[in-house]
């Protein structure tokens, strides 16, 4: 029996094949591209993800006996608006999660609204990424368009809708919405209201790991799939991506070093009042989470080694930095080249190299990007653990977790040891476990991660760099203070 998984990212579309042991047969990935009309906008056209899937799950199969394919999981890019009129097309390119246009109605909606309020209706407060803020903003800027919405959905969810047919969404990635409240695990009516959205136009609430349906026979011909494969609810690809890495219930956690950066640790229960310093979100295996996501992780990485330095390999750029070393001066970077999320919330934030000097060295400046990204995890961590919660190590996936010098630097700076799964593939590993689940192979998601997760490598921290680590945390945390004004004209002047 096989499972597929979908990663739906921001610049691929990763396919995976699973069977039921957890053995991945296949991966696929299929490119696409972002659209960046203005500075801080995001956008993507939905039917690139579509056709990725169209000419990558035959791909996927080539050689393999399709008949054994027996559920579908799609863990996707959250916050991600996408339109629908009531002939179901696309009504403009989708604003993704990383866009930074919705300044003014973040400020609404924290200041005129009120955090407070917005943690009562929803447990979390507003910010840039979500998707309510981007449902006001088309209502302000593009009224026409917004007085044609049939049905509003998340990325992953368009998928499943051509999958299937169905206007279904997860109660993961409908956490990130700000439409919805996390604690009933239900669209808040309030939210609907403010936004000038009705409950018609909102997807069906599932767990994760239910079935939506069954894939529509005019798409199983075309995919080459049975016609009667399960298509899972799904979930956003933080959670999948930790259902995928075995965080599944409290005591676990997962750092995510993709794109994005992201801090994930599943709870029992839903954490009331937090939702102003860390996101408070339901997880796909029932339960809640907190995360914390920065906006720039491994894309720092990338901008600074393909971008800056004009060089393809990462690994050779990172070949002269001594991890054992963190006392003699070193420059510091803010990784803030999108923006921030948690806990600046300040989508005029911006990337900065602060402390270099006549000796600073090509190699000084790459260990720079790499440790600022770790602090940047590090302020979500210390949240964390200011709310009481104890953390020994997690698990790591991500881009930036095949880089043994980041991942060790990582370890360092959190003190704390960190696990590599045997597999990479998180989320897309995690949407093939929920399709398992949907499917019936395992009775729920904890006894799936219990049975088939399995862990490659284990990372230890060096106490010997804990004190000169954490020092130079402290200096790093105030240089955005120093800066937030500065900033702010930068981004103005854009």
């Amino acid at each position: 029996m096989y499972f597929i998984g979908i990663d739906l990212g921001t610049s691929a579309c990763k396919l995976l094949l699973m069977d039921e042991r957890g053995e991945i047969a296949r991966v696929v990935s299929k490119a696409y591209g972002v659209e960046y009309p203005r500075p801080g906008w995001s956008q993507q056209d939905p039917a690139d993800w579509w056709r990725a899937v169209r000419e990558g799950v035959p791909e996927l199969l080539t050689g393999l006996d399709a008949s054994q394919v027996a559920g579908i999981g799609c863990g996707g890019q959250m916050h991600g608006l996408v339109a629908l009129d009531e002939k179901d097309e696309v009504i403009r390119p989708a604003i993704l999660w990383n866009d930074g246009r919705t300044v003014e109605q973040v400020r609404y909606l924290n200041e005129t609204v009120g955090t407070d309020r917005l943690l009562e209706l929803t447990g979390n407060i507003a910010y840039a990424g979500f998707t309510a803020p981007k449902v006001l903003w088309m209502r302000e800027e593009e009224p026409e368009l917004f007085a044609r919405i049939a049905h509003v959905m998340l990325p992953k969810d368009y998928l499943n809708h051509l999958l299937t047919g169905a206007y279904a969404t997860d109660v993961s990635d409908a956490s990130g919405t700000l439409l919805f409240d996390v604690a009933r695990r239900a669209w808040s009516e309030d939210m609907l209201a403010l936004c000038d959205l009705t409950a018609a136009q909102m997807p069906q609430v599932h767990e994760s790991y239910e079935a939506i349906g069954t894939l529509l026979p005019e798409v199983a011909a075309e995919l080459g799939l049975p016609a009667g494969v399960v298509v899972a609810a799904g979930a956003g690809d933080n959670a999948a991506a930790a259902v995928g890495t075995g965080a599944v219930g409290a005591g676990t956690m997962n750092i995510s070093l993709g794109t994005s950066g992201t801090v994930f640790i599943p709870t029992t229960d839903f954490a009331a009042g937090v939702g102003d310093r860390i996101h408070s979100f339901c997880h796909a295996d029932g339960a809640w989470h907190l995360m914390g996501c920065i906006l720039s992780a491994a894309s720092c990485n990338a901008w600074w080694v393909n971008d800056v330095l004009g060089a393809d390999d990462m690994a050779a750029e990172q070949a002269e930095i001594d991890v054992d070393s963190a006392e003699r001066s070193l420059p510091y970077f803010l990784p803030y080249l999108m923006g921030e999320r948690t806990p600046l919330n300040d989508v005029s934030a911006r990337g900065a190299f602060v402390g270099m000097s006549m000796s600073t060295t090509r190699s000084d400046l790459t260990r720079a990007v790499l440790e600022g990204v770790a602090f940047a995890v590090r302020d979500s961590v210390e949240i964390a653990r200011s709310l009481g919660v104890s953390l020994a190590s997690s698990t790591v996936c991500g881009g930036g977790a095949r880089s043994a010098v980041w991942l060790q630097m990582l370890a360092d700076v959190l003190g704390i040891e960190l696990v590599l799964p045997a597999t990479e593939q998180g989320p897309g590993f995690g949407g093939a476990m929920l399709a398992a689940v949907a499917a019936g192979a395992f009775d729920s998601v904890a006894a799936c991660a219990g049975s088939i997760v399995s862990e490659r490598k284990r990372v230890t921290p060096n106490p010997d760099l804990a004190s000169a680590y954490d020092r130079r945390y402290r200096v790093w945390h105030g240089l955005y203070p120093a800066l937030r004004e500065s900033f702010a004209e930068v981004a103005g002047g854009e």
